[in-house]
């Protein structure tokens, strides 16, 4: 099997090179050059950074490569729409042992690759060093198109909150895998085995999302039960009319959770339609609106009943579950909210804090990576 030390770096570079989006046409000097030469469209840049850490937000037992490429940009992608921006390129680094096989780095490619075709995103360049654990560095760059930023600061009493996408399928999905490790039981759903040694593909082994002990099925199986007395109305699953109702399978959950559907157009639409406020949703739901709230100086109540969706996870783990990278904005009172965005809650006076129901939320309201979980 071949690996890193047969083909060296630039070797590998070469490789990689070959499976990335490396031009567009504001890039007048692309990749491959002592730096990139990127134009923006408005005359700003909306910047960020992420880094993944093997045994910390991914596992090679649980994620094929390709799982992991398109969730280091994803993740990365989705903090650029959060802001109501249209992410545009990013730069690629990783730290990656020696003796890892080339196919495993050149399947990661191919998922970065798959991520950036859906946003016409380019890689425009990166780096590579050896180090024990594979570690991935990904700083995205994106354009605002002429608006202003949407920021973190501008909650009012009485907006809305609302939210696009989903809440607490990835850590469902999470849930599923630590039980299968508790108990022995397989958590397979059929899903892609990555080349070159790794294992069975499946969800990063970061907790970006809060783990409750799930409860055991029947003999083969694992259930992700509904939250006792939700509200039994339909869930619009992404893709999906406004009537689907079919429960959620377990397999749903585990793809949720290894690679992330971050709603990307809902961004730039919240910003087209006034959105106050916004952020997306990596460290849990009650724990990102708590960072708004301290930024806008206000108080936030989230109606349980409206956050949750049914059949669907339960209200633990869509309160406090991170990784799906939804989106939640504040809008104005009055004001309609854009196609895929729904109501979940309401800005009020008072000191920051966030509130479940008008009460404080008893546990933990999401990840911290340092200390425990906040």
């Amino acid at each position: 099997m071949e690996t890193i030390d047969d083909v060296g770096e630039f070797g590998l570079i070469a490789r990689v090179q070959a499976r990335l989006p490396l031009t567009s046409p504001d890039t007048p000097v692309p990749a491959g050059d002592d730096a990139a030469l990127l134009n923006a469209p408005d005359g700003r840049l909306a910047v960020s950074t992420d880094l993944l850490l093997e045994g910390n937000h991914f596992r090679r037992d649980w994620s094929s490569p390709r799982d992991i490429g398109h969730k280091a940009a994803a993740q990365n992608f989705s903090d650029i729409v959060a802001m109501g921006g249209v992410p545009t390129s990013l730069l690629l680094s990783m730290v990656l042992p020696g003796d890892l096989p080339v196919a495993w780095v050149e399947e990661f490619a191919e998922g970065v690759a798959g991520e950036c075709a859906g946003l016409g995103a380019i890689v425009a360049g990166g780096d590579m060093v050896r180090g024990e654990l594979i570690t991935i560095s990904v700083t995205v760059l994106g354009t605002l198109e002429g608006r202003a930023p949407v920021l973190r600061s501008g909650a009012r009493p009485g907006d809305t909150v609302a939210v696009a996408g989903r809440l607490g399928w990835s850590a469902a999905g999470l849930e599923l895998l630590l039980s299968g490790e508790k108990t022995g039981v397989e958590a397979g759903d059929g899903a892609e085995q990555a080349s070159g040694g790794a294992a069975q593909a499946g969800p990063s082994g970061s907790v970006g999302s809060v783990a409750v002990p799930a409860e055991a099925g029947s003999a083969g199986s694992v259930v992700v039960p509904l939250e006792s007395g939700s509200a039994a109305r339909s869930v619009a699953r992404p893709g999906a009319g406004p009537a689907e109702s079919a429960a959620p399978q377990p397999a749903d959950y585990l793809s949720a959770h290894r690679r992330p559907s971050p709603p990307y157009a809902a961004g730039p639409q919240a910003a087209r339609a006034g959105a106050t406020a916004m952020l997306d949703v990596s460290d849990g739901l009650l724990a990102d609106l708590t960072h708004l709230a301290v930024a806008s100086g206000v108080a936030v109540d989230v109606d349980s009943a409206l956050a949750v969706t049914a059949p669907g996870p339960r209200l633990d783990l869509v309160l406090t579950g991170g990784e799906d990278h939804a989106l939640v904005a504040t809008f104005a009172p009055g004001a309609g909210l854009p196609e895929g965005w729904r109501p979940i809650g309401t800005v009020h006076e008072g000191s920051a804090a966030v509130t479940v129901d008008g009460k404080a939320w008893d546990g933990a309201v999401g990840w911290s990576h340092f200390g425990h979980s906040e």
